[in-house]
């Protein structure tokens, strides 16, 4: 995971979402501790903080005090929705403008879906 030229804390925040996913890490489960995070990965404490940062801010994870960080309610559905609309922009998006270009229609390309599946 660690080192695919994205920065650290970027991929440490996607590791957490992976896990969240997958449902690894349930919703009110623990996660792992940035001083984990940082053994494991070998790397800053700083970094591994900054990657769970991200997910504290957009409500997936949570602190209790003194206690640690845990996946949000509703985590899980955040960020299948998130990673959806990166689908669509990384993805369909190009797709649709190529199909328009040869002339392709939405049933066109789906049947060329169908057909790879």
């Amino acid at each position: 995971m660690i080192d695919d030229g994205r920065p650290l804390f970027l991929q440490i925040a996607d590791s957490i979402a992976d896990q969240i996913i997958d449902g690894d890490l349930p919703e009110e489960g623990q996660a792992p501790s940035t001083n984990d995070l940082a053994r494991f990965y070998r790397i800053n404490p700083a970094t591994a903080a900054k990657g769970v940062n991200l997910l504290v801010d957009k409500g997936v994870l949570y602190k209790r005090r003194g206690i640690g960080m845990f996946v949000a309610t509703g985590a899980r559905d955040v960020l299948r929705a998130e990673r959806s609309t990166a689908l669509a922009d990384r993805f369909l998006d190009p797709l649709l403008a190529e199909a328009t270009r040869l002339g392709l229609s939405r049933q066109d390309v789906i049947d060329l879906i169908n057909a790879r599946s």
